[in-house]
């Protein structure tokens, strides 16, 4: 098995990141629903606390390296200018999406709102994991602000799918290549 280097950072990207992203939005999102029906709200001890605080804090970095990823390295790799001449689009994913009537709307629709809609997710859930860490002790009390953050919690779980959607999608139809050596996971090179 082999890779470019340009295929892991997008695969890191992607399937590191923003899986974790997702995954660990659903898990916030389960937590706040879950709490909506207690009859009592439970006691954390000082390590439990402390544990909800790294969750949180967590969740939010893993939204900030996927976007940050692909925003500042994938990204550059995706929209590269083909030369003059050249005929095989292979290293140019946006060239060769929009060289095809078939494939363009990848581009012209999946990228487009890829690369908007993805930076709401960190900054929702930034948004969310503050607002919880800073009030945890007395966001019971405001029920409001609960509902607030769990309504920016789903933000961030849509912007999210949406754009891990989108980016799955496009590296399908034209992933991104090259960056040099080949990476061989196994068996070395044949």
């Amino acid at each position: 098995m082999e890779t470019s280097f340009r295929a892991l950072i997008t695969q890191i990207h992607g399937m590191l990141f923003g899986v974790f992203f997702l995954l660990a939005i659903f898990g916030v999102l389960v937590e706040l629903c879950r709490s909506v029906y207690e009859t009592r709200p439970p006691e954390l001890t000082p390590a439990g606390h402390r544990l909800q605080r790294f969750y949180f804090v967590c969740t939010a970095l893993l939204g900030w390296a996927a976007v940050l990823s692909g925003a500042y390295l994938v990204y550059p790799w995706y929209r590269a200018i083909p030369p003059l001449g050249v005929v095989n689009l292979a290293q140019f994913p946006q060239a060769l999406l929009k060289s095809s009537a078939a494939t363009a709307g990848w581009h012209n629709l999946g990228m487009e709102w890829k690369e908007h809609i993805a930076w709401f997710a960190p900054i929702a859930i930034t948004m969310a994991a503050y607002v919880s860490i800073k009030y945890s002790s007395s966001i019971r009390e405001h029920p409001q602000v609960r509902k607030a953050v769990l309504v920016f919690v789903i933000v961030a779980l849509f912007a999210a799918g949406v754009a891990g959607y989108f980016g799955a999608e496009i590296d399908d139809h034209a992933p991104i290549q090259g960056g040099g050596t080949a990476i061989h996971w196994m068996g070395g090179s044949h």
